[in-house]
């Protein structure tokens, strides 16, 4: 054995030796990173794998009239919803809905958030901070704000009044109109947030390039910086999208009861008519919407990076 050492070379054994010490300092990585991860894995199985696996138990259980829930496996809570017009047309507001205020946060969020994401200014920490300020007033006290200024006697209706543009008020609550008025404001901040962070692809560079070849202002755009951003842009799109459809507050105070959506039916099966597996059902149609759009936007990320 030692001839055998004694014929390998010094920078061979040296080699052998880093690898050894490689391979052992990996195993200990390993195992650090897993004792990192413990924590975290158990605080997520704890409270969001063992509920949502609950909830889809409980999907699958009968709801009595007097609100006992019935220990059973049948897909009668599923039959409904799935054979129900009603439930079809509230699905369907609730995805047409998330679909028209993603659109429209977006749209609205984009100027503002290229425009910081560019900013060199010595304030463009100042800027963001402004921008996402809204976040730090709760979601209920601006719906309650968006009432007084949308209601029949509220601003927007005073100010059309007195410019002599309308004689009488616009209906702007209790519908959806006020709803997607209400919940574009309320989640302009968590797209602009999706946007800068998901403008790393942008590159000045390549717009003066684009310039310097001839392309003017509006095809550099088109042709380049639209392009480069749209990830963000379909991140923010994302977003929004389940914020909107999952979201109870807003739909309830400035829709007024009118409007129905997934998230307001759930409530008034738990806490009306306490079929807590009519509603467990519900939430997972619901869930399905999700899995739907995230799907689809896997798929263009795909196409887009590819």
């Amino acid at each position: 054995m030692t001839l055998l050492q004694n014929k390998i070379p010094p920078a061979t054994h040296r080699g052998i030796e880093e690898g050894v010490l490689e391979r052992a300092a990996g195993k200990r990585n390993r195992r650090t990173y897993l004792a990192l991860l413990i924590p975290g894995l158990l605080g997520l199985l704890v409270s969001f794998v063992f509920p949502l696996a609950y909830m889809i138990r409980m999907s699958f259980n009968k709801g009595a009239p007097d609100g006992v829930i019935i220990e059973t496996f049948t897909l009668e809570t599923y039959i409904q919803p799935l054979t129900d017009p009603y439930y079809w047309r509230v699905t369907l507001d609730t995805f047409q809905m998330g679909v028209t205020v993603g659109v429209l946060c977006v749209l609205v969020s984009y100027p503002v958030a290229l425009f910081l994401a560019r900013s060199t200014s010595k304030y463009r920490g100042l800027l963001i901070a402004v921008a996402i300020a809204p976040l730090l007033t709760s979601a209920v006290v601006r719906t309650y704000g968006w009432m007084v200024i949308l209601g029949t006697n509220g601003l927007v209706n005073s100010s059309l009044e007195g410019m002599g543009l309308i004689t009488e008020p616009l209906k702007l609550t209790n519908n959806m109109t006020g709803v997607t008025i209400g919940l574009v404001e309320i989640f302009m901040p968590y797209a602009i947030l999706a946007m800068i962070s998901g403008f790393g692809r942008l590159n000045r560079q390549l717009e003066e390039a684009a310039g310097s070849l001839g392309a003017s202002k509006f095809k550099v755009f088109t042709r380049v910086t639209l392009p480069l951003s749209l990830p963000g842009l379909l991140t923010a799109f994302l977003l929004v999208f389940v914020l909107a459809i999952s979201t109870f507050i807003t739909p309830r105070l400035l829709g007024g009861g009118s409007v129905q959506v997934l998230a307001t039916e759930i409530y008034d099966q738990t806490t009306g008519l306490l079929n807590w597996p009519f509603a467990a059902a519900l939430s997972v149609i619901l869930l399905v919407l999700f899995g739907v759009i995230i799907a689809v936007y896997q798929r263009l990320t795909k196409k887009i990076g590819g």
